[in-house]
């Protein structure tokens, strides 16, 4: 449901739907943390949360019909402006699971869903304080030699300038995860900058069909949005590990709580250093005035390139949560008829997605380098902050 919501969703920036996994997940994990063995170990290691109700030992829950309710009601309260369509979808999917509860005690149902709501206020409401309303305030961006500019063909301004700034779901997560500066920007034929861009223009004019196809599956707009497409390999990885419920929850909760911090950590880079995009450079220092990327370029600086930093992060979550479970295909463009990708390991699906930005022609291979480590070290601040490293 909800990456049905995400693909109908209108005018959300990419890096937002980082929010809305890392959010859901951790009311879905809350929703049932009190029924498991471990949940008190992670209860308490999300930043600042507070008002999430208390079970009450004298009464019985059913953790399904909690986690079911939980998640209606966030999907209620992150889209408020889905279609009618798609909000009566919500209740709809939300009714017919309580229904298949119905050899359950009805009592048990009523509480278990009470409980699973009053856990999704809480969230949102925590979540509400993040600082993503100030993302997009205004803001001028640095001018100078090397330094990002809106890029065609829309020319858009910078967008959600300030998303660094936004409080992370893991206390110190991101701590000590900014990279050094990037490559010193020159326009000398023979400097290392103007090799790095070169490097993007030469691919451009070599794609292979395969090179093409890889930039086009992580496109992921319009689809899902890039955090959505985790989800769905979340979803995915679920059904081939047959995980159970509490797994289920948690392993939503850490992955998405990664994912979205990774993207602060990113957006802190990129606003620091605000660095020239590829397209800007090849067409006014390299002379190719006419060229264009694969990919439109994003409405923001070049480096670090998010694509690497959250994907990076993600894949170690995966592995942190599911362990090495073989080969894994990627189906969640099947329906738009791309074809799937197989990949050995998770760490090789965020490789695979980092890459990508290369042949898309919006990135050069030092930011994607330069994220995949960026990423990885988020992850594994959040695995030694929750216990599992």
């Amino acid at each position: 449901m909800q990456l049905r919501l995400m693909r109908d969703a209108k005018g959300i920036p990419n890096v937002a739907f980082s929010r809305y996994y890392a959010y859901s997940g951790v009311a879905a994990f809350e929703s049932l943390a009190a029924g498991t063995d471990w949940g008190e170990s992670i209860h308490g290691k999300w930043n600042g949360i507070s008002g999430l109700p208390i079970i009450e030992t004298s009464k019985k829950y059913y953790w399904p019909a909690s986690a079911n309710t939980a998640l209606a009601e966030m999907n209620r309260n992150i889209f408020i402006n889905a279609s009618t369509i798609d909000k009566a979808a919500i209740d709809s999917l939300e009714n017919a699971l309580n229904t298949s509860f119905s050899s359950e005690d009805p009592g048990m149902i009523t509480t278990s869903n009470s409980f699973g709501k009053a856990v999704a206020d809480a969230v949102f409401a925590w979540s509400e304080t993040d600082g993503y309303k100030h993302a997009s305030d205004a803001y001028t961006p640095p001018a100078g030699p090397g330094l990002w500019v809106p890029t065609p063909p829309a020319l858009a301004a910078a967008s959600t300038p300030y998303w660094g700034n936004n409080r992370p779901i893991v206390a110190g997560s991101i701590d000590n995860t900014q990279p050094g500066p990037p490559i010193t920007y020159s326009e000398s034929p023979k400097s290392p900058f103007f090799l790095m861009v070169q490097e993007v223009y030469n691919a451009s004019q070599t794609l292979t069909p395969d090179q093409t196809a890889m930039a086009i599956f992580w496109r992921d707009i319009p689809g899902v949005s890039s955090p959505g497409h985790w989800l769905s390999i979340l979803q995915q990885v679920l059904k081939q590990t047959n995980s159970r419920l509490d797994k289920a929850a948690f392993a939503y909760a850490v992955t998405g709580a990664t994912l979205s911090d990774a993207c602060i950590s990113c957006w802190q880079t990129k606003y620091h250093d605000n660095q020239v995009r590829p397209i800007t450079y090849i067409r006014n220092v390299m002379g190719y005035t006419t060229w264009t990327s694969l990919l439109t370029t994003p409405a923001h600086p070049e480096y670090s390139s998010a694509h690497a930093v959250l994907s990076a992060a993600t894949a170690d979550a995966f592995a942190a949560v599911f362990g090495n479970i073989g080969s894994f295909t990627d189906h969640t463009y099947d329906y738009l008829s791309f074809a799937p990708r197989t990949f050995s390991s998770f760490r090789a699906i965020g490789l695979d997605a980092g890459n990508s930005r290369l042949y898309a022609g919006i990135h050069y291979q030092p930011s994607i380098d330069t994220g995949l480590i960026q990423g990885r070290k988020v992850a594994a601040n959040i695995f030694r902050r929750i216990g599992l490293h």
